[in-house]
């Protein structure tokens, strides 16, 4: 069997440093995983629409079919360029002490980089995405301690396609001072991307130097990459900006009905993808994307918060970790539409298993079910819940003072120390406390009108939503951003039409 049994997953945690690890899988099976993928890039080959990429998978030694696009890559090509690629970087928000680092142990959450649909309240219905939702989503991110990475959480329908990304990234750098998320559209406008970092950063060295966010390039399951995911890195690569490779490889719709054969499929594209930012650029910083999912057959739905997704995060966590890779992982998400004790199960299993993984980030959050729309009521239970596991993961203080030899030996048997100053001093420091989930005695609770979590969630989205006002940005980078943002308005608008 490829995967171990629950019991023996208890069994593999262990003690790494201050952190607990957890596995799933043996060193034997990864690297049978290993050569499978590389057997799939070998003889089977991936579809890689883009003529620049393709001649350049030519020039060194790759199979190609022209007519078809078919690149089938050398073991040892793969391997060549896999040892080139970037394995650690940072992006920084317009306060450069509010930062995201990757390869370096840290762990990152985001919240998700756009829906389509918004979730004003769980039950009713659903409406499209504004631009106004992207600044509402972001200064609401940018007040939550736990998330470091907001997301747009918004695809705006109502601007077109060809400058969306470009307005959604000018409100957002308006709306937060941490790195920001949100999806890249073609070249072309990211192009006017780079000029957004370059106007923030003061010059290009500075915008190199201090990247704000990342392109996410993600495969078009099984075996293909798109256009323009490819193409847009041409124009990123100038600023050596960092590059999430994240196939979504559904097991049994665009990957094998089996476990195992979509893990294989889904490293075989993470791999791919490595090789065609490496031809690009040589160095190009890579996060080590494995998001696949399962595919629920009695509902036609992706899943997001099953068994296998604890699984498939905890494996390919391992496989990153194989290569050197910083990691990302669709852990501590949820098939519920409504903040419940399922969004609790789901969200809080997955997210720990992951954590204990070791991966980088953990995202998207403020999904409502599975992509069925943005929540900030979901938003704000999951980020309860990171910050419960966070503390399950702190580091425990050993010494002559947490002893408290001193101190047991002043109390004595029979005695209390809820009176003792050691006791005031410290329990705070020890403790966690919480923010939505409820303590108190049955009488109070029933007297403060027997709030259930998801009327807790409400009520704090409220609070953050008419109370929270992010740090402005200085009006002259404001005037520069507008600019920009108009200009990308005009000249793609024009050029879409012309087309």
């Amino acid at each position: 069997m490829l995967f171990t049994s629950v019991i023996q997953i208890l069994k593999n945690i262990c003690i790494n440093r201050l952190y607990m690890r957890i596995e799933v899988l043996t060193k034997q099976q990864i690297e049978i995983i290993h050569n499978k993928s590389l057997e799939i890039l070998e003889k089977i080959g991936v579809h890689v629409p883009h003529d620049d990429v393709v001649s350049l998978f030519v020039e060194n030694g790759a199979d190609v079919d022209l007519k078809t696009k078919i690149v089938k890559i050398p073991s040892e090509l793969v391997i060549e360029l896999m040892s080139k690629a970037g394995k650690t970087f940072t992006i920084y928000g317009r306060d450069l002490s509010k930062k995201a680092e990757f390869g370096t142990g840290k762990r990152n959450y985001n919240t998700s980089s756009g829906q389509a649909f918004w979730v004003e309240n769980p039950g009713e219905e659903r409406r499209h995405t504004t631009l106004n939702d992207v600044k509402t989503a972001v200064r609401f991110a940018d007040a939550l301690d736990q998330i470091n990475i907001p997301g747009a959480m918004s695809d705006p329908l109502e601007i077109p396609v060809e400058w969306r990304c470009v307005a959604v990234a000018a409100e957002m750098i308006k709306n937060t001072e941490k790195p920001i998320n949100f999806w890249f559209y073609d070249r072309n406008s990211a192009k006017y991307l780079v000029d957004l970092v370059i106007a923030l950063r003061g010059d290009e060295k500075k915008a190199e130097k201090y990247p704000m966010f990342y392109h996410a390039l993600e495969p078009i399951s099984p075996l293909s990459f798109p256009f323009n995911g490819i193409d847009l890195l041409f124009e990123t690569a100038r600023l050596n900006m960092p590059v999430h490779l994240s196939p979504m490889v559904q097991m049994g719709i665009s990957g094998p009905g089996t476990i195992a054969g979509t893990i294989i499929q889904e490293n075989a594209e993470v791999i791919a993808a490595i090789c065609i930012t490496q031809l690009i650029k040589e160095g190009m910083p890579i996060c080590y994307g494995g998001i696949c999912h399962a595919f629920d057959m009695r509902t036609a739905q992706i899943i997001f918060g099953g068994p296998e997704q604890a699984i498939f995060s905890i494996a390919m966590t391992q496989m990153g970790k194989y290569y050197g890779f910083p990691i990302y992982i669709n852990a501590g998400l949820t098939d519920s539409k409504v903040s419940d004790a399922q969004a609790g199960l789901e969200c809080g299993i997955t997210l720990s298993l992951g954590l204990l993984t070791g991966a980088d980030i953990f995202g998207h959050m403020g999904i409502c079910g599975m992509d069925q729309g943005a929540s900030l009521d979901m938003l704000v239970l999951q980020s309860e819940i990171i910050s419960y596991i966070e503390s399950v993961n702190r580091e425990i203080i050993f010494d002559d003072n947490t002893f408290a030899l001193d101190i047991i030996a002043q109390t004595g048997p029979q005695g209390s120390y809820l009176k003792n100053r050691h006791t005031a001093k410290n329990i705070r420091k020890e403790l966690w406390f919480p923010e939505i989930f409820n303590r108190e005695s049955y009488e109070k609770w029933k007297k403060n009108g027997a709030l259930d979590i998801a009327e807790h969630c409400r009520n704090v989205k409220k609070q953050i939503i008419t109370n929270h006002i992010p740090n402005p940005i200085a009006n002259d980078i404001a005037n520069d951003i507008d600019t920009i943002v108009n200009s990308a308005r005009k000249t793609l608008t024009s050029e879409s039409k012309s087309i």
